[in-house]
């Protein structure tokens, strides 16, 4: 028997939740289960995360977390609970299996079977925005080792585990040479560990359109966050429908499953809701704690009532499905077929020791760091960047150099088009003007310099040289 933390949700999330531990139990789930509130009501308690810390407790004691969608209240600046848990509790792998079930659920990708590996805790996740001037806001895209090292190896295992055959890594490292590019080399590098596994890179633009043309070509897709948001989405629509795909986010000590979907308020409480994405999310679980035939079975079931053409509003075609059944109709058809299998959809069958132990990372030895240069952000509404960097050369010495500036990338100064458009915000690099190197000592009195001078200076960023590579990027045009 094994404890687990259940939260029913919002919108829809009670009536899935209640039909998909129906169907589980009825299987032969052995669970015990503690049930916590989470959600839209606990956001308009008081509690600006939408969490308790009483129900922090429940789900960090039990390890385990089945949860139905939620809704974030709208305005307010409330933050999504969702990215909230996955980052707390250090989930660091979101698993999304989009599989057609074509002939039975419309799809023009019939042999359509890919799972999608995606990073879960960083990248333009990490939330971090900020308004700098009239014109601009930023958010910062963070790329760590560990977290590459971490959801890369996460694919290749998940690979051996399940006997897949290939993985493949998408990254828009022609553009990001940093923080993509990190991505990349930490792929190439894990890739060569597993010999028997196929490995690829594609540039997410145009692999997203193979996807989208041709998933039969992908097996395990591994990528950061945002990249792995939007395709596990459209990929999960490929196949069918949004509403039959489930995810699992693991991390090394607690992990949770739930559907992909939205809580769906416009059909709340209608009996007409899809029960199967949050059923697949269950079934993940069920397989992690080890509970594997019970998986099985039911997930067989689900098949033969999927075959048997018993679907809810959201999957009925006239012509393809047979009866259309409500939320607690369909999971009684499910559990009528528990121990049955589908004769036309492919049965399942789940390696029974599905569990597999990562390695903690490992830092590496420190590189050399050296410091070569600074780039100052300034607000500046003049349009002109001849006449910014006629303001910049005031404040340089003997030390620092203003050597470009960009606007929104590309190099505006020296040398730029008057046909490039500027906002009010320029990245101004200074670099020594001598052989004798720079000191954060020097950016300082830079600073002080340019504060004399009413230089708005908005934010800095120090340059370095990480064992003697350059570790920043140049201006576009450069």
């Amino acid at each position: 028997m094994r404890k687990i933390t259940v939260a029913k949700g919002d919108g829809i999330g009670p009536e899935i939740m209640d039909a998909t531990l129906d169907i589980i139990l009825a299987a032969g789930a052995q669970l015990e289960i503690e049930e916590i509130e989470v959600g839209e009501k606990v956001y308009l308690s008081g509690h600006s995360t939408g969490i308790s810390k009483e129900a922090w407790d429940v789900i960090r004691r039990n390890k385990i977390f089945l949860k139905g969608p939620i809704t974030t209240p709208q305005g307010g600046g409330y933050k999504s609970l969702n990215v909230t848990m996955r980052k707390f509790l250090g989930l660091y792998a979101n698993i999304r299996p989009c599989v057609s079930l074509y002939p039975f659920i419309k799809t023009k990708h019939p042999e359509m079977d890919t799972v999608i590996v995606r990073e879960n805790e960083e990248d333009l996740y990490a939330g971090i925005e900020h308004q700098q001037t009239d014109e601009i806001v930023q958010c910062l895209k963070l790329i760590s080792r560990p977290g590459c090292e971490k959801i890369v190896r996460y694919a290749f295992e998940y690979a051996k585990q399940y006997g897949r055959k290939k993985v493949t890594c998408f990254t828009k490292d022609n553009i990001m040479k940093q923080t993509d590019g990190l991505f990349h080399k930490v792929f190439d590098e894990i890739a060569l560990e597993y010999p028997e596994i196929e490995n690829e890179h594609w540039i997410i633009d145009i692999g997203a359109a193979k996807m989208a043309d041709t998933p039969e070509a992908f097996d395990v897709i591994v990528t950061p966050n945002l990249y792995g948001d939007v395709l596990s989405d459209i990929a999960a629509q490929i196949t069918g429908s949004v509403g039959l795909a489930g995810s699992s986010n693991i991390g090394e000590g607690c992990a949770m499953f739930e559907a992909i979907h939205g809580s769906a308020p416009t059909i709340a409480g209608q009996n007409i809701a899809n029960p199967s994405g949050l059923l697949q999310g269950a079934l993940m679980m069920l397989n992690h704690i080890g509970q594997t035939e019970v998986a099985e079975r039911v997930q067989n079931a689900w098949l033969k009532t999927i075959e048997d053409g018993i679907h809810t509003f959201d999957i009925y075609k006239e012509g393809t499905s047979k009866q259309k059944v409500g939320t607690r109709e369909f999971a009684q058809a499910v559990i009528a077929n528990l121990g049955q299998s589908p004769a036309q959809l492919k049965a399942v069958s789940y390696p029974k020791s599905n569990g597999f132990t990562l390695p903690k990372y490992q830092r590496k030895p420190a590189a050399k760091k050296e410091l070569v240069g600074v780039d100052l952000f300034v607000h500046w509404n003049d349009r002109d960047p001849n006449e910014l960097a006629r303001v910049l050369q005031q404040i340089e010495d003997e030390t620092l150099k203003l050597t470009m500036i960009t606007n929104r990338g590309i190099k505006v100064w020296p040398e730029g088009f008057e046909e490039t458009f500027c906002t009010d915000h320029w990245r101004c690099r200074f670099e020594p003007s001598n052989s004798n190197g720079v000191d954060k000592q020097h950016i300082v009195q830079l600073l002080s310099q340019a504060i004399g001078k009413n230089i708005d200076t908005i934010k800095t960023e120090n340059l370095y040289v990480f064992d003697g590579k350059p570790a920043f990027s140049l201006g576009q045009g450069q």
